[in-house]
């Protein structure tokens, strides 16, 4: 039996006929471009997470770096964000001249707010937090000290579609929060995608002129800005994802708390959810002291894996010149160590998830 990491032709093939009748009704309309399409998803992604204001952009890259411009965060200012993130997070901060501030995760995987205080500096301006593989992160504690300290805040929701903390879905407490469709995300498009939400209207505003060339109508620019908009073939197919959401993260609980259940072996540590926080399983991660080695079994048996994240953003050669040595962030780099994600995806069939259990109950 060969089982992926992942497979996306499932998901495709679930709503066929749905995906297929929405590119042809696009298709048919002549409009392309930040038409009725964007604006019905920009609506209905908005009502779904409860926020006031959805803005339809290229990339999750995009919703980042653009959050912080927005925000007016550059050159000289520091932004607190966890160390294990995906390096995107980081660059959503550097490429506005502002400078990372690394802190420790949590077991969790998400920021460790014990130690997020003693981040802080005279020149901190805002967090960015990140609700990594899907599991909402502690936002209370870090809405307190982002008021006392007059931070912004921002949230990378790329993996935490529908991620809910204390009642409320990620993306909704800070001020910014960013969103990345890319298609092996919960929800996910077919092709490059991403989104900003916000609940204020002046923030909302200035998003939707800058992701237009900085343009408040035609060839009339306020701003120096970007091309980056989400185009109606995108927002269509993920109006017809959004319809299909909840029981897609239904199916992807429902796979993961087998795992849960199920998987019993000394040599793997199981995630852990935070009291208070959902998880929508973007990944299952475990933790292996001998990965390699649980990388080379499953191998023989034919089941894929993968690892979020191997290289830490500090010891990538793009931030060498951050000058933050190996051991600075101990937490971080033992997880880059040791963290595997096990397949999880969407139509992954019953005896395929209990060929994974077995085999890892087997490992030795």
């Amino acid at each position: 039996m060969h089982i992926m990491a992942n497979r996306l032709d499932l998901g495709f093939q679930r709503y066929q006929d749905e995906y297929e009748s929405k590119l042809l009704e696009v298709l048919r309309s002549g409009w392309y471009v930040l038409g009725k399409e964007v604006t019905a998803f920009e609506e209905e992604f908005a009502d779904y997470l409860g926020v006031k204001h959805c803005v339809g952009l290229a990339s999750g890259l995009d919703a980042l770096w653009i959050a912080f411009r927005i925000l007016g965060i550059g050159a000289g200012d520091e932004v607190i964000v966890q160390a294990n993130t995906y390096i995107a997070s980081v660059m959503g901060i550097t490429i506005n001249g502002a400078v990372p501030v690394f802190a420790e995760p949590d077991i969790c995987f998400n920021l460790d707010v014990e130690h997020l205080e003693e981040k802080i500096t005279s020149r901190t301006k805002a967090i960015l937090a990140v609700h990594l593989y899907g599991q909402a992160s502690n936002m209370e504690p870090i809405m307190k000290i982002a008021k006392k300290y007059h931070l912004k805040v921002v949230e990378d929701c790329a993996q935490s579609h529908g991620a809910v903390f204390s009642n409320r879905k990620t993306g909704t407490f800070g001020d910014i929060g960013c969103f990345s469709f890319y298609p092996s995300k919960n929800l996910g498009a077919f092709g490059d995608g991403g989104a900003i939400v916000t609940n204020n209207d002046t923030i909302a505003e200035d998003v939707r002129i800058f992701r237009n060339y900085g343009s408040e109508k035609k060839y009339f620019n306020r701003v120096v800005g970007a091309n980056s908009r989400l185009d109606e073939i995108q927002a269509a197919f993920l109006r017809v994802k959004l319809k299909h959401l909840e029981e897609l993260q239904e199916e992807r609980k429902t796979i993961c708390e087998k795992y849960l259940r199920e998987i019993h072996n000394d040599r793997i540590i199981l995630p852990q959810t935070l009291a208070g926080a959902s998880h929508v399983w973007h990944q299952f991660v475990i933790l292996c002291k001998e990965r390699q080695k649980l990388i080379a079994y499953l191998n023989s048996k034919q089941i894929e894996t993968a690892i979020h994240y191997p290289i830490p953003p500090h010891m990538s050669e793009a931030y060498q010149y951050l000058g933050i040595q190996k051991g600075s962030l101990p937490v971080t780099e033992m997880y880059a160590e040791r963290v595997l994600s096990i397949p999880v995806y969407n139509g992954m069939k019953e005896e395929e998830q209990d060929y994974v259990i077995a085999c890892l109950n087997l490992f030795s």
